[in-house]
């Protein structure tokens, strides 16, 4: 189940992401749209990075009917990669939420020998979707 904050006026194929989150596990996952700017000043304050990003995951920490934790998906990226790569932006985002939440499962691309890479893969193939970017990166 996803707990949906929206803060900007886009609208995207929340069904999908529902199945998504629905595939991937039975918690509960928070979803937070909003811009470059917000998200910047999230990347910021929690990793140090001081520029916006795609998304980004926030674990909860494991207590009995806690959430798996947060995703936070810049609007602003996902109208602009859609646009770049020739997709809809239904996609980017389902491809940024799936990413989101293998992260929320505890994989890591930066340290893993290709585990997270390949179930996204499947992912985006259950889902019939374009390819991600870590699978267009690394293979």
């Amino acid at each position: 189940m996803i707990d949906l904050d929206n803060r900007t006026d886009k609208n995207y194929n929340f069904a999908l992401l529902e199945q998504i989150a629905n595939t991937l596990s039975e918690r509960e996952i928070e979803l937070l749209l909003t811009d470059d700017d917000e998200i910047s000043q999230i990347n910021r304050e929690f990793r140090g990075i001081d520029k916006a990003t795609d998304v980004l995951s926030f674990p909860s920490e494991p207590f009995p009917n806690a959430p798996l934790g947060s995703i936070i998906i810049s609007v602003d990226k996902v109208q602009s990669v859609a646009e770049e790569l020739g997709h809809t932006p239904d996609d980017e985002i389902a491809l940024l939420f799936i990413h989101g939440i293998l992260h929320l499962l505890g994989y890591d691309h930066e340290v893993d020998s290709g585990e997270m890479r390949e179930r996204e893969r499947e992912l985006v193939n259950e889902f019939n979707l374009p390819l991600s970017l870590i699978i267009r990166t690394q293979g």
